[in-house]
């Protein structure tokens, strides 16, 4: 599904992904983690389509990505950008509606009745009783659930995820993995997650792609990621790794310094 081989992307001079090789299989979720500044946004929009690399090569299912027209790339690749969406004049529905673009003629029609499509993202995500509400009325948590459930509405096989927690309480956090983690499972689609948060990382993600100052420094399962050295070489920090008590997933506990004064001392 998506290939990498030797990929190199530079900006204005300087190198934000320096040679990075893997394979990612189709059906499979991979979450892509790393520290700011790591190249992971640059990464997915180079899978996207939006950004062609300076060198090396980025394919999807064998073309290389930036080949594609764009309406042609919308009808089977999905993208859920930082943040949600803007605020704009449109209600929900309408907004969800325009997921459909790709499969739109000039005239802005369809064959096909879309109504029960759009019904069925609205109930998946909570916002059924949002649906005439205007954009511009909802919180940055209820935007990013309307920009999924706006993608949902586009049936794609490949969707990427750029942080998409953003602006979300745990509880909706969680909620919406579970959305896309049960969508990726029924429809066996191949969803690429940028995430901040290892622990939601580990609980979702197939196999995990870390970078580092633009390198790809590890890439696998999350038992052999989520390890103390490993985060202690990428994130510069000490971490305590223990077994989810109930999935057993590795997760991760900081470890604040002792010269932070927040550890406890027992005498």
């Amino acid at each position: 599904m998506i290939e990498a081989r030797e990929l190199t992307r530079t900006i204005d001079g300087n190198l934000i992904l320096d040679a990075l090789t893997f394979t990612m299989e189709h059906g499979g979720m991979y979450g892509i983690i790393g520290p700011n500044g790591a190249g992971k946004s640059t990464l997915l929009r180079l899978m996207s389509g939006v950004d062609a690399p300076t060198s090396g090569e980025l394919t999807l299912e064998g073309k290389a990505a930036s080949a594609y027209g764009r309406k042609e790339l919308a009808r089977w690749v999905a993208v859920l950008q930082q943040g949600g969406l803007d605020p704009a004049n449109f209600t929900v529905q309408e907004v969800l509606s325009l997921g459909r673009y790709p499969f739109q003629n000039w005239l802005g029609e369809e064959k096909r009745d879309t109504g029960p499509l759009i019904d069925r993202a609205l109930e998946q995500m909570g916002l059924l009783h949002l649906a005439e509400r205007k954009i511009d009325r909802l919180s940055g948590g209820e935007r990013q659930r309307v920009a999924l459930a706006k993608v949902m509405v586009q049936e794609p096989r490949l969707l990427l995820l750029d942080e998409p927690t953003t602006f979300l309480d745990i509880g909706y956090q969680v909620g919406l993995l579970d959305t896309v983690k049960r969508w990726q499972q029924e429809e066996r689609l191949t969803v690429v997650a940028v995430l901040h948060d290892l622990n939601l990382a580990a609980h979702y993600c197939d196999k995990l792609l870390v970078l580092h100052e633009g390198r790809l420094v590890a890439f696998g399962a999350p038992a052999e990621i989520i390890e103390t050295e490993l985060i202690d070489r990428v994130y510069g920090t000490r971490a305590v790794v223990v077994p989810h008590p109930v999935t057993g997933v590795p997760q991760l506990l900081l470890q604040p310094s002792a010269e932070s004064g927040a550890v406890e001392t027992r005498g």
